[in-house]
């Protein structure tokens, strides 16, 4: 059970720097508290999750910084990742975290770290997105994947999205220059081929997914569906990463690393105009365990966001 409780204002330690937040987002990290899949339980508590603060997207301000802080001080405007987002004060360690731009909102900022570092890092760095290649992305009307769109034709590159109906002028209106609605067809039989697939979802088989593939192009896992209690979605992981030993494309799993200087050029592309974060909707600090299940049902539209006054 998810529930708010009052507790001290926490102190930061020499390396870290306390944050009075302003707005947070919800990610499916945060399903580790219903304790699926049950392998990673061992990890994470057998029988309760040993760290029960939820949250880690968030910006707000400074409140204090510890005495090996150097790029902070009280009163800047900062986002990034943070344990125990889901708070009025929490500590984030001064290396997690980017100033936000003043143009940017303190929602936009917090809807960026971990989706937007997961479609920044996989569009350049694993995809290596040049321009005018064809990149396809499926799941693109979620938190990732509405970066990776948006972030894709930055590069200069041709998208196609996959969403359902009622996301289709959505992902559009973003950038996408192909839109696939897949409730009524099916982008694995087409006969395009792509240099890139981000795939957000992973719903497909990869040897349907490969067809699409040109020969030296590549897929990049970032999501895939969390059925089966024990394994979850590490069992299209597991899959990728098998499966890529054997075969002439690169088949790649990834997981964002949160830098400093990547949350930076997140809030840089909204500065210029080539980004703007989709937010699905906004819930109150005591509405938590709302906003948590309205993003398990899987139909959040870009970024969940709580607001914390």
């Amino acid at each position: 059970m998810i529930q708010c409780e009052e507790s001290e204002k926490p102190a930061p330690r020499d390396d870290e720097v306390l944050v009075k937040i302003r707005a947070a987002a919800v990610n499916p990290l945060e399903r580790v508290v219903l304790g699926k899949p049950y392998l990673i339980r061992p990890l994470l508590g057998m029988f309760a999750p040993r760290d029960q603060k939820l949250g880690r997207d968030m910006a707000g301000e400074v409140e204090s910084v510890g005495r090996k802080v150097t790029r902070f001080k009280p009163g800047d405007a900062v986002f990034g990742v943070c344990r125990g987002a889901f708070a009025e004060y929490a500590c984030a360690p001064e290396s997690k975290l980017a100033l936000k731009p003043e143009t940017v909102t303190f929602e936009q900022a917090a809807s960026l770290p971990v989706a937007g570092l997961t479609a920044l890092q996989g569009v350049r760095d694993s995809g290596q997105v040049r321009p005018g290649q064809k990149v396809l992305i499926n799941g693109a009307a979620g938190g990732v994947g509405t970066f990776a769109v948006q972030i894709a034709k930055s590069f200069g590159a041709e998208v196609t999205g996959v969403c359902s109906t009622r996301n289709v002028e959505m992902v559009r209106s973003i950038g996408a220059d192909h839109v696939i609605d897949y409730t009524q067809e099916d982008f694995t039989k087409l006969e395009h081929r792509y240099d890139l697939i981000f795939d957000c979802v992973g719903n497909h088989s990869l040897a349907a997914l490969r067809q699409l593939l040109a020969p030296n192009a590549r897929y990049i896992a970032v999501g895939a569906p969390a059925q089966g209690r024990w394994l979850g979605p590490l069992a299209h992981v597991l899959k990728t990463v098998v499966a890529s030993w054997f075969v002439r494309q690169k088949l790649l799993v990834m997981l964002a690393r949160i830098r400093s200087a990547d949350l930076t050029t997140l809030g840089e592309l909204i500065q210029a105009g080539k980004m703007t974060p989709v937010i699905d909707s906004r819930y109150r600090l005591s509405e938590a365990p709302q906003a948590i299940r309205h993003l398990m049902e899987g139909h959040a539209r870009g970024k969940i966001i709580i607001t914390i006054q």
